[in-house]
């Protein structure tokens, strides 16, 4: 086991990215332990709410606060088209929608305790009904809107969806044929009515225009539920993980330590609002924070997304590590041929980000992306790296103020907290935070068994090196045990991408009947390089000498793509699944699905 811990410090020794006195000072957060050991949820918390006693509604943080304030004048939502047309709006312009959005509810006879989903893409009626649902007091659930039939009918079902907003498309394709299934399904919505419009839908634009924008916003309290979002399981159906509007609390806190945000910022989050991230952090914590947030309707370009970063001045830049290997697959002379002296900062999630992909951005953009970690459960950033804070390449960071995360060695009934440094074992977070997740819907059993003595256990193993910083191993059922040693499928993919001819790699363990199991890895190449057997060797070589034998793959199969979610994530179990001919599981999320 010493071994092993030798392999696992070689592996994960990158030069640390020292950020520069005066920049550290600039930051939000300039003084991680000082404001570690200073904080307190109660000094956020005692900053929100009203305008009633205990009240607590994010849609009043995010907009309302503002216009109160004298704020309203402020740019609240850019939204670009995919041809480029532009539509701006104010925090005014957020409160009348939204006001707007909120009453038709009402009037259609909605209640605080039912639920709206949306299946939209990213245009600005998804953003209203969002903030508009959580001011009538509705729980909000948006649906990515590429999901096929299957997928939507099932969120519906379990979420008993009493409104449903969308576009004829959509409700033709994907819901119709169900409609008889869903029978709490009151009314159906859409953005894009006409004369042709099926007869058991309403036309949302002709509503709304007759529908006045004086709403009384509802006197939600902190424990209400506020957000229902599904997160897949590995087997069976979809969880719906609830959350409840005490989250903005965390959201806003986080948007200020994590993400750096400040009032005024220019701040782009990549993501859909149909995955957590893109609600979190593309809706809640940028709004509440004063910001201008950008909407780009189009799909990913390299070339692109740079020129939306130089013309839009973008000051803090939140994406995806399979975006990032993308950009650095599209070279270097794309960034430097632009101005993008106006980005501040840059963070990644959605999955580990590799070391190279921030060794990358630190000599590209003369920044590093910041890496961070948490769940649809946790409903927000738990482990960070800051801006006011070195970055170690390949690490989680540290854990936010108001945060305890600990490595725990759990065996049976027994809970040993795990202090020695790099030492693997389950992530766990000591629960209360404003934004952990409430229950999954109608399956409190399975939440009850994610607590252990007042510990959320996040089902992800890691690691803790002796200056604190928190390294991702892998998710419990992912990790590969071969020969007594447990083997990370992220530090062997991250040593893989180091190689030049290696774009991306997802890794799982394959049994064996001397090891127990041994390393295999499926390789994505990068443009130019031939998969033969002279680059087997090489990469073989490569991984041996970064890792050590105990740890680096003995098979290595090139593949021509890889099997990822909607949101990105590489499905292993899918890849182990398919190896081993097991039941490949709910796969509702999987990129290819059928739409």
């Amino acid at each position: 086991m010493q071994d092993d811990v030798l392999d696992r410090e070689q592996a994960v020794t990158v030069d640390l990215i020292h950020k520069p006195e005066a920049q550290c000072a600039t930051a939000n957060m300039p003084d991680y332990e000082k404001a570690a050991a200073e904080f307190a949820w109660e000094e956020i918390s005692g900053t929100m709410g009203g305008p009633e006693p205990g009240m607590l509604n994010i849609a009043h943080e995010a907009v309302d606060r503002h216009v109160a304030e004298g704020r309203g004048g402020r740019l609240a939502l850019r939204w670009i088209a995919r041809d480029g047309v532009r539509r701006d709006f104010t925090y005014t312009d957020l409160k009348f929608e939204t006001d707007r959005f909120a009453r038709m509810l009402q009037d259609l006879g909605v209640k605080p305790s039912e639920t709206v989903f949306s299946l939209l893409g990213r245009i600005p009626e998804l953003y209203f009904a969002a903030l508009g649902s959580l001011k009538a007091g509705a729980t909000f659930c948006p649906l990515f809107s590429v999901f096929g039939p299957e997928p939507v009918r099932a969120r519906m079902e379990i979420g008993e969806a009493s409104v449903l907003i969308t576009t004829q498309s959509n409700y033709i394709r994907k819901v119709a044929s169900a409609r008889a299934d869903l029978p709490s399904l009151r009314h159906v919505l859409l953005v894009d009515a006409d004369d042709h419009a099926p007869a058991d839908t309403l036309d949302m634009a002709a509503l709304l225009a007759k529908t006045k924008a004086d709403f009384e916003i509802a006197a939600t309290k902190l424990d209400d539920n506020a957000l229902l979002h599904f997160t897949s399981g590995t087997t069976g159906k979809p969880k719906g993980a609830l959350h409840a509007h005490a989250a903005v609390i965390a959201h806003k806190a986080t948007g200020r330590l994590a993400l750096d945000l400040r009032e005024g910022d220019i701040y782009w989050c990549t993501a859909d609002p149909g995955w957590v991230t893109g609600m979190s952090y593309g809706i809640v914590a940028p709004l509440t924070n004063g910001v201008t947030m950008l909407v780009d309707a189009g799909e990913f370009d390299a070339e692109s997304w740079y020129d939306f970063l130089e013309a839009e001045k973008v000051n803090v830049w939140y994406t995806a590590p399979t975006a990032i290997r993308l950009l650095m697959m599209a070279g270097d002379d794309l960034p430097r041929a632009r101005d993008l002296s106006a980005l501040r900062f840059m963070a990644s999630v959605g999955e580990p980000l590799n070391p190279e992909a921030v060794v990358w951005s630190a000599r590209v953009f003369g920044k590093p992306f910041h890496d961070n970690w948490w769940q649809t459960e946790t409903g927000g950033i738990m482990i960070s790296n800051y801006a006011g804070m070195d970055v170690k390449p390949g690490s989680m960071g540290k854990p936010l103020p108001g945060i305890e995360a600990a490595i725990i060695d759990e065996n049976g009934d027994e809970m040993k907290f795990v202090t020695a440094a790099m030492t693997p074992g389950h992530l766990a977070l000591k629960a209360g935070w404003p934004s952990m997740f409430r229950g999954y819907l109608n399956e409190d059993a399975r939440y009850q068994a994610c607590f252990k003595d007042g510990w959320y256990f996040s089902g992800d193993l890691a690691m803790r090196d002796e200056d604190g910083y928190f390294w991702f191993v892998g998710r419990a059922d992912d990790v590969i045990k071969s020969a007594g040693h447990l083997i990370g499928p992220f530090e062997v993919e991250s040593a893989l991408i180091e190689h030049p001819a290696v774009a991306e790699a997802g890794v799982i363990g394959v049994p064996d009947p001397r090891a127990g199991e041994i390393v295999k890895a499926y390789v994505l190449l990068n443009p130019g390089h031939e998969a033969d057997d002279a680059l087997q060797k090489s990469l073989l070589g490569h991984a041996r000498k970064r890792l050590g034998s105990a740890i680096a793959p003995r098979q290595i199969v090139f593949v021509d793509d890889l099997p990822r979610t909607k949101s990105g994530k590489i499905m292993r179990r899918l890849l182990k699944a398919r190896e081993l001919g097991l039941p490949e599981g709910d796969l509702s999320t999987l990129e290819k699905a059928s739409s």
